[in-house]
């Protein structure tokens, strides 16, 4: 049986390249739709993912929905987020005793007047609700009370995810039931601008980021992945290269 890793952070395709520069273990959606087999035969999807881009996960879990053959996900240790979402669109979700399913609510940011704040509310707010029909379909809970458990930011152990309906059984399990962001390591948009532009034109690594708010363990861990990657590049006067400004940033969904 063809067997599809989903490992790490969930991302568009358009992303991939600059999480794999940066040594960041990734799935994109072509990672997935592509391993896809044509003679619609059935598949197991491997999952042990944070979450990521919600986008990014809810059309891996359509293409599954929509995949003409059997689809068996199994959760390995850890599906969060995005990666309960799309391990919904499987037709039978197993997990292993010690893994966990997480479900929570979408996040995002935005710059702007409290105009802009309160329309991002509103897209978050959408968002939540989408997503929210994919559990609804699979568990057969109703959407009140899966915005619920969003809001709570809930963990399932593997009992509690077959219990709760978002699994079907668990591995390894002799007496397995009849089937029917977690931090990521999510890149701001600035700095993944400003990566394409290093990569393209070799910059010097000590060139400043601008319009990105990262945490000190981020900007760190860019500090030292560009200066490894970059070592060779003669020193030059830093410059400051204006980003985009964006009213609406990437949403994402990660435990």
């Amino acid at each position: 049986m063809k067997k599809i890793n989903v490992k790490g952070v969930i991302v568009f395709d358009d992303y991939k390249e600059i999480y794999d520069w940066y040594g960041i273990e990734n799935t994109s959606v072509s990672d997935v739709v592509n391993e896809l087999p044509t003679d619609n035969s059935p598949v197991e999807v491997i999952i042990n993912s944070p979450g990521g881009m919600v986008d990014a996960g809810s059309e891996i879990y359509s293409q599954l929905k929509d995949y003409g053959g059997e689809v068996t996900a199994k959760i390995f240790a850890m599906a969060a987020s995005a990666a309960s979402v799309l391990a919904m669109g499987a037709d039978i979700i197993l997990i292993a005793p010690p893994a966990q399913m997480m479900i929570h609510n979408v996040s995002g940011g935005v710059t702007g007047d409290y105009r802009t704040m309160q329309k991002e509310a509103t897209v978050l707010e959408n968002y939540n609700n989408a997503i929210a029909n994919a559990y609804v379909l699979k568990t057969g809970k109703t959407h009140d009370e899966i915005i619920q458990l969003m809001n709570q930011e809930t963990f399932f152990t593997a009992q509690q995810a077959v219990e709760e309906g978002f699994a079907d059984g668990v591995l390894f399990d002799m007496e397995m039931p009849k089937v029917a962001s977690m931090t990521a390591t999510l890149l701001p948009q600035a700095v993944i601008d400003k990566t394409r532009q290093m990569m393209s034109q070799q910059m010097n690594p000590n060139t400043v980021i601008t319009n990105a708010v990262i945490s000190d363990d981020q900007l760190q861990f860019i500090v030292n992945e560009v200066a490894n990657k970059l070592n060779t590049v003669e020193p030059k006067e830093p410059e400051q290269v204006p980003v985009q400004n964006r009213n609406l940033s990437k949403l994402f969904l990660y435990s």
